[in-house]
């Protein structure tokens, strides 16, 4: 298994709870395919450096994880359709 960075925005204008469950469900998508959750950062509301589907402000998040090849398909999949996502970024890390 390889490590990554995935970061992704949710849409500010939701409701707090939506927020939490989006959150939610991209850390059960790597459960689900045998990855492993290194880091777990939710780094609150910020404005946007420009809108984004109309969005002026979104809640980002940042997370550590080991995961294969598939699992990052189908986490970049999921996190493609998923509406309440405005952006997301998967980096794969160097080893050291």
């Amino acid at each position: 298994m390889n490590k990554y960075e995935f970061m992704f925005i949710v849409k500010a204008t939701m409701e707090n709870e939506m927020v939490k469950k989006t959150a939610e469900n991209m850390k059960n998508i790597i459960a689900e395919n045998n990855g492993k959750i290194i880091e777990f950062k939710e780094m609150g509301e910020r404005k946007l450096a420009y809108p984004i589907k109309k969005e002026i402000n979104g809640y980002y998040f940042v997370m550590q994880l080991e995961a294969t090849k598939d699992a990052i398909k189908e986490l970049d999949r999921k996190a493609s359709i998923d509406e309440t996502i405005i952006r997301h970024l998967i980096i794969k890390l160097n080893e050291e």
